[in-house]
Formats: structure tokens, C-alpha cells, sequence
């Protein structure tokens, strides 16, 4: 018996494929909220790798996500988000999968043992970058080097596994431990595990959009709003942030090149495109420090006019 909790089997499983599919799918499902659950000790980790994430993406740096198998998949669905969801520049997300993106045709497991590989595929890393590591046994030997090299080049490493004592905590910026029971499906990481960490990732890089001003009053406004229903949504962002109609919204978000931030200082009464950008570069491109700048200088023009 594996001592690995992400090896063990489930102490409900014995007699798993003799139940009722019901009773299987109720065994299933328990098994994925008990998983879910393990993210909530691991707030505290999350939030600290949140800033090494936010300060390397706002730096220029790469955000870079390393992992093998199941855990690939849930990095990808992470970082292919990204860009679309909140602006960031493709060129500043990195995902290396063990095999490379044509290997998800079968998901072969050899390509997890490939060290060389890893070192090929590590050669992007660089100091100012920061590296999500992911494996949930915490010691898959791609993902293993690839940490290792991105630390020994001056790369922020978060460590993400599923086993406490994982070989991959080890010289990590941040080891953010997600304590996941044993799979009902015994080794099955995809499911448990694999729920986990797509929450934490998930929320990590939402807490990190946040710290770049991405996300105003629960509003991605910096979103790519590259499709009619995007535009919409923008649309109705910039009514509803700046207190106007949709119309009027949808104006002011065409005249700002389909960035809401600058639509929604536009209609907070800037004077033009350039000026609510040069307000967005002064606040850090935080929309709620550049409204707050914004009033404060309308409210400067307004008492020099009353002397």
C-alpha cells in the first residue's frame, strides 16, 4: 500500500463496482467536495504566492506554469484564460507541459520522467519570472527540475501539490500544500486533486488580477473584448461603473478603443483617450486610484476657477 495519500485508496471504495450507479455517483461527487475543501487551509499560502505572481506580471516578467498529465491540463485551463479574461499579455504566459501541447492527443506518462526535457523546456525561465510548479504527488521529475532550474536562475517558484512533505516544497519561494483525501478512483489525480488545484489556481490568479487592477467592484475591466457578446459586456460594465445608460456607455467605450478603464474615466469626465491612459499609467492602471485622481483634479480646476 502506497503511504502517498494521492496513491491510497478511499476507506468507502471496497465494493466500489458492485454499488448502484447512484450510490457511485454519490460516493463521486462527496469525494470532490471533501477535495475541495483542502483549498481552504491553503488561503493563507495562496495569498502569498498572489504577490509574487502579481509583482513578476507587473514588472514585465513571465507568469510560467510547469506540470505533467492532469495537473497540465488544469494549469492550461488557467493560463489560456488569461489574456481574454483580463488583458495580460500572451507573451507573459508561459504553460510547459511534460511532452509539449501535442502530447494531449493520449497523454502518454513518460514524458513526466523526462528531465531533459524539462532542462530544454526551462530554458525561457528568468530571473523576474515566477513559476507555478505543479505536481500532485510533488514528485514528478519534470516538474522537479524545471523548479529547480527556476530557482537557481533567480525565477519566484510556487510549489503546488497535494502530499504533505513533497519533494517539490523543497527550495520553493511559497509551498502551498492542498491536503487532498484519497481518491475514490485510487491514483486517480484528475478528479480530488485535480479539483483542487484547478481552485487554487484559479484563485490564485484571480487574486493576482486583482492586485493589477484587473478587476473593479467584481468587473473584469481589463478584458479583451474581441466578440460582439464581449463588447456587450464591456458595454454594460462601463453603464453600470460610471453610473450611465448602456448607450451612452457603449459611446464612450468606441471612443476608448475597447478598453472599459479608459471608457469609464472618459465618461468620470476626462478630457480625452490620452489623458484617462496617462491617468491609468499614473495609478498604477488601477481604475479606482485614477477616478480618485481624476476628482481630485477636477475638483483642483474647480476652486482655481472660483478664486
Amino acid at each position: 500500500m502506497s503511504q502517498k495519500a494521492t496513491e491510497a485508496r478511499h476507506k468507502k471504495a471496497e465494493g466500489l463496482d458492485t454499488r448502484a450507479p447512484e450510490d457511485i455517483l454519490a460516493l463521486l461527487a462527496s469525494g470532490q467536495q471533501d477535495a475541495a475543501g483542502a483549498v481552504d487551509a491553503a488561503i493563507p499560502a495562496l495569498a502569498e504566492a498572489a504577490d509574487l505572481l502579481a509583482d513578476a506580471l507587473r514588472s514585465g516578467g513571465k507568469l510560467v506554469y510547469a506540470a505533467a498529465g492532469s495537473s497540465g491540463l488544469m494549469a492550461m485551463a488557467d493560463a489560456l484564460e488569461l489574456p481574454g479574461t483580463y488583458g495580460i499579455p500572451r507573451d507573459q504566459i508561459v504553460l510547459l507541459l511534460a511532452g509539449g501541447l501535442s502530447s494531449l492527443g493520449d497523454m502518454p506518462g513518460a514524458p513526466e520522467d523526462d528531465v531533459v526535457l524539462a532542462e530544454k523546456d526551462a530554458s525561457v525561465i528568468t530571473e523576474g519570472d515566477c513559476v507555478l510548479a505543479v505536481s500532485a504527488s510533488g514528485s514528478t521529475p519534470y516538474v522537479l527540475k524545471i523548479a529547480e532550474i527556476a530557482g537557481s536562475r533567480g525565477a519566484k517558484v510556487v510549489a503546488i501539490a497535494n502530499n504533505p512533505d513533497a519533494c517539490l516544497f523543497e527550495g520553493a519561494d511559497v509551498a502551498v500544500l492542498l491536503q487532498t483525501p484519497p481518491e475514490v478512483v485510487a491514483g486517480s489525480t484528475r478528479m480530488g486533486a485535480g479539483t483542487a488545484q484547478k481552485l487554487a489556481f484559479n484563485m490564485l490568479s484571480t487574486l493576482a488580477a486583482i492586485k493589477l487592477g484587473h478587476v473593479h467592484d467584481g468587473h473584469m475591466v481589463n478584458l479583451r473584448a474581441d466578440n460582439e457578446k464581449l463588447r456587450i459586456r464591456a458595454a454594460g460594465m462601463v453603464a453600470e461603473i460610471a453610473g450611465i445608460g448602456f448607450d451612452e456607455a457603449r459611446d464612450f467605450f468606441a471612443r476608448a478603443d475597447g478598453s472599459v478603464k479608459v471608457a469609464v474615466l472618459l465618461a468620470a469626465g476626462a478630457a480625452d483617450a490620452v489623458a484617462a491612459r496617462e491617468l491609468l499609467n499614473c495609478s498604477g492602471q488601477v481604475l479606482r486610484k485614477a477616478l480618485a485622481e481624476l476628482n481630485v483634479t477636477e475638483n483642483t480646476v474647480k476652486c482655481a476657477a472660483r478664486r
